[in-house]
């Protein structure tokens, strides 16, 4: 059975509360639920995680490795701007498993700097929520490929 980690950066805590003009009313527990289905439906283990601290977030990436976790989905929201480190262990560890980025909102609309980007996959953004099974969805293809 595959092994998914989903990865929720700086801020995403609050999803439901912070900015709902950008980032919609649907709460933390309301998208895990909705993630934990999907994984259910699909036949695969997922695990969702919430960081706050860029450090503690690149220490699970390099445990998820040792512990054979199969993929990673993750949305570096606050990361996304000064993320090196991140972008660094992204780097270190691409070989080993693959990572999709994924945004709720349009980043390149908003003119943000991504930084981790240039170490995933792929990324994809704009689609709201939906953008997570979207990624989510990718990712089981890029393991069945593999």
């Amino acid at each position: 059975m595959k092994n998914i980690l989903v990865i929720q950066g700086v801020n995403l805590r609050w999803l439901g509360k912070r900015q709902p003009e950008l980032y919609g009313t649907t709460s933390v527990k309301e998208l895990d639920a909705r993630l934990m289905r999907h994984a259910e439906q699909h036949g695969y283990r997922l695990s969702v995680e919430y960081f706050d601290v860029e450090g503690e977030a690149i220490r699970r990436i390099y445990d998820a490795v040792e512990a054979g976790v199969d993929g990673i989905v993750m949305n570096p929201a606050g990361f996304t701007y000064a993320g090196y480190a991140l972008r660094d262990c992204m780097l270190g560890v691409k070989d080993e498993m693959p990572i999709i980025e994924v945004h709720i909102t349009n980043v390149a609309a908003r003119h943000s700097n991504d930084v981790p980007a240039a170490a995933a996959a792929g990324v994809i953004f704009g689609f709201g929520l939906l953008g997570y099974e979207i990624a989510l969805e990718a990712m089981l293809k890029m393991l069945d490929a593999r």
